[in-house]
């Protein structure tokens, strides 16, 4: 099981401060959360802001675009140190074209769904893809309420992969905390995003070894 807190959650005038810590406790991935006001109602970060983080750490940088037409800036943001690059399947009617794209730029291609896509709208990807991350809020805003009804997708990218000889890893983003985590890897998660749960506690390391323990079932 990887973590990868979320970035949106943290302190931006301590930023490197707050990756840091996390990085201390060991997590896997640092989740960084681009959107452009268009395809959720938020503005957030830029390439810039990948070139910033990448030489302050070595934690593999996840970059999850909420953005329309993310074929424009995949180039910018794997020149900027972009590890993996998930792109939604909403924002683009060229979505097998966007993951080759991201491969071709030299990253990992990961593709993303919201709570009201089914799961159908990407098995004509999904051999393509090195990541698959599940919504389970709508996104543009942290700190929103589990929904798990998305489980369901879950399960199902589980059996595909086993079925099919896939090779991607799950991610779920999106109310994610020590309860929820275990129902997501009772289901078949790999890597579980998690931004306020982490970054508004006083202890964060408390709370990234909660995660730990609830996807050991304790």
């Amino acid at each position: 099981m990887k973590i990868a807190p979320s970035i949106l959650s943290a302190d931006f005038a301590n930023l490197e401060k707050d990756i840091k810590e996390v990085e201390q406790h060991g997590v896997e991935y640092l989740h960084i959360d681009v959107m452009d006001g268009q395809f959720v109602p938020n503005i957030t970060f830029g390439p810039s802001m990948v070139s910033a983080i990448r030489p302050i750490t070595d934690l593999v940088l996840d970059v999850h675009l909420m953005i329309v037409n993310p074929e424009r800036y995949i180039d910018d943001f794997v020149k900027a140190g972009a590890d993996i690059v998930t792109v939604h399947a909403e924002s683009t009617v060229h979505l097998h074209r966007a993951l080759q794209m991201i491969k071709a730029a030299g990253a990992k291609a990961g593709v993303v769904i919201n709570p009201g896509t089914s799961i159908d709208s990407i098995k004509h990807v999904l051999s393509l893809a090195d990541l698959v991350l599940i919504m389970t809020v709508n996104p543009g805003f942290g700190g929103q309420a589990f929904i798990s009804e998305c489980l369901d997708k879950v399960r199902e990218l589980a059996t595909l992969r086993t079925k099919c000889d896939y090779h991607y890893e799950i991610e779920i983003d999106g109310g994610v905390d020590n309860v929820t985590a275990k129902d997501c890897v009772a289901a078949g998660a790999d890597v579980l995003v998690a931004g306020s749960y982490i970054y508004g506690a006083d202890n964060r390391g408390e709370r990234i070894a909660q995660l730990r323990g609830a996807t050991f079932g304790d």
